[in-house]
């Protein structure tokens, strides 16, 4: 089995082991050993909770550089939506796409066109016999690699269509090649600008057995300063947006759960709140509803870590862009009763548990009472100064032989020193 790829990384130079980031993983992925972090590879979901956290920037998103890649004959932007909330006084999306092209890049397809693809896709889903409800969005990456360690469960809840960046991409390159017919594949390169790690790791690793059709992940925070420069012009951009409010609410969290056009549906954004939901939904202690939208950052992708702008600040930017446009410019024919086959995809990712001690369930069973005794021992206030975000998960390092000289309970050892001290004066 190939190993999974991550965007998230760790500057160890940077790193104090001041551990904020081990007590607010979500997923436990990080310790502290020998004074600095380190992250779990089988535990981490690149939500980036660590990089938003991290006051000394020792960790970030690995990402490429747009001026790298400069060889492809053909180059085509995918800007999300998100990025048409970070800029201030803004209020036409032409003179940001306009930009993409005046720094470099031959052609622009927006992520919101195909996001609006993506929810009439999605509406012609929902009523599809026989589908497991609620149908949960395959949009956010880091919800998927969620479900398929914690929640196996629901691994038939999530749409089984392509998210909006990865439409984008496929009709982004069958555009390019019949109008450029002397273009091959390798000539044209397909770059998405991410508001998020997460996407990058999605891009590096595919979807299940899937692999992408982007070439290149660029960061938005980095092609926001390229743009800066190239938008202080005096002439009118020609570049005409093919999106209406539909795809550009996209950037925020509930616009593709308002998009399905019924009051059926739940969303919610925050990593701890989805995985909330997700606990919820599982236990069948949500109202019956068909279409779930879960984002793990605050706000929607305007929340992503690769972004400038504040993303409440951002959101109500993005109110001023949609202001006139259409609801849509981007439906299905009619007479459409099925997803169109090339945005579906059957190629989920699979359940990899991350709790399971061992392969054999006697093993297992003796782990648990091993790690259920020790935990009795600890004094259960989950302070982390052993380098663990919780008692529970120091006693589970320590019965996987995952705890070094380095990483023990001080206050455990405290309680002990002063017994003795009191035991010894009486």
């Amino acid at each position: 089995m190939n190993q999974y790829r991550h965007s998230v990384v760790l500057d160890v130079e940077k790193c104090t082991g001041c551990t904020t980031c081990v007590r607010r993983c979500p997923t436990e992925a990080i310790r502290v050993v020998d004074k600095h972090a380190e992250i779990d590879t089988e535990r981490c979901i690149d939500c980036g909770e660590c990089i938003r956290l991290c006051a000394h920037n020792a960790k970030k998103a690995m990402c490429s550089k747009f001026e790298h890649h400069l060889d492809y004959k053909w180059k085509i932007a995918l800007p999300a939506p998100a990025l048409y909330g970070q800029f201030n006084g803004v209020d036409d999306v032409d003179e940001i796409l306009q930009g993409l092209i005046d720094i470099g890049f031959n052609d622009v397809y927006e992520v919101a066109k195909a996001a609006e693809i993506v929810s009439a896709s999605t509406r012609i889903y929902l009523k599809t016999e026989r589908i497991k409800k609620p149908v949960i969005s395959s949009a956010c990456p880091v919800i998927s690699r969620l479900i398929s360690l914690r929640f196996p469960y629901l691994k038939d809840n999530i749409l089984p269509i392509l998210p909006p960046m990865e439409v984008a991409a496929i009709n982004a390159r069958a555009e390019a090649k019949a109008a450029h017919p002397e273009l091959s594949d390798a000539d044209i390169g397909v770059f998405f600008i991410t508001p998020c790690a997460a996407k990058v790791s999605y891009i590096r690793n595919g979807y299940g057995d899937y692999k992408s059709n982007i070439d290149v992940v660029v960061a938005l925070n980095d092609i926001y300063f390229q743009l800066l420069g190239a938008m202080k012009r005096e002439n009118a951009p020609t570049v005409s947006s093919e999106a209406g409010m539909i795809g550009v609410g996209w950037a925020s969290s509930g616009g593709e759960a308002t998009a399905i056009l019924n009051d059926n549906y739940l969303y919610a954004d925050g990593i701890e709140n989805c995985i909330q939901v997700l606990d919820s939904i599982e236990n069948g202690n949500i109202p019956k509803i068909e279409f779930v939208e879960l984002n793990a950052c605050i706000g929607g992708c305007v929340g992503g870590v690769m972004t400038i702008e504040n993303p409440f600040i951002a959101k109500t930017r993005l109110q001023t862009v949609r202001r006139y446009m259409p609801v849509s410019k981007n439906f299905l024919p009619p007479d459409t009763v099925c997803v169109p086959p090339e945005y579906v995809t059957d190629s989920l990712p699979s359940y990899t548990p991350i709790n399971r001690l061992s392969e054999n369930m006697g093993e297992s069973m003796r782990m648990m009472a091993q790690i259920r005794a020790l935990r009795e021992t600890l004094p259960g206030i989950d302070c982390g100064a052993c380098g663990a975000p919780t008692c529970r998960a120091f006693a589970e390092d320590t019965v996987r032989g995952l705890v070094t000289d380095g990483r023990r309970c001080i206050v455990l050892e405290q309680r002990k020193r002063e017994g003795e001290c009191a035991h010894d004066g009486g």
